[in-house]
């Protein structure tokens, strides 16, 4: 895996939105169906009009295929949004169209579980699917709570 760009190597941080932090690494169990659940609970932006700070626990789950996404590359590249300014619902669909590029996906759902700021909490969720789990797409979509 010595064609990995951050794994084992340090790594300078930068906390402006970067998607070339994202790294994939082959699954060896592409044959099987199953899901790769990530928490991602220290995760960073801040307001695009008021540049205040906005923090959230992320749950990026997937259904792999040929790719995992590797995780320290995944941490550098979550990272990198620390300082960028988006909107909550913009965030995480910009990090789904990402991991879908870099990883094809056979599903992929990614919910944002933002702190409440102004009295509101916003929790947005995207999700993908293709081939035989396009239906599992449209269910969860249509029965997410």
């Amino acid at each position: 895996m010595s064609e990995l760009k951050s794994l084992g190597r340090k790594v300078d941080y930068t906390f402006d939105y970067s998607p070339n932090f994202l790294e994939a690494i082959p699954n060896k169990n592409s044959a099987r169906n199953y899901f790769v659940k990530l928490n991602c609970e220290e995760f960073t932006c801040v307001c695009p009009i008021t540049h205040q700070p906005d923090f959230a626990t992320l749950i990026i789950r997937y259904i792999p295929d040929e790719k995992l996404v590797e995780s320290k590359s995944l941490k550098l590249y979550l990272t990198s949004f620390r300082n960028t300014g988006t909107f909550h619902e913009d965030v995480v669909n910009r990090i789904a169209d990402d991991l879908i590029k870099l990883l094809a996906p056979r599903y992929l759902e990614i919910e944002g579980l933002f702190r409440v700021r102004g009295g509101i909490a916003i929790e947005p969720f995207v999700n993908y699917g293709r081939g035989e789990f396009e239906e599992l797409a449209k269910t969860r979509l249509a029965e997410h709570k």
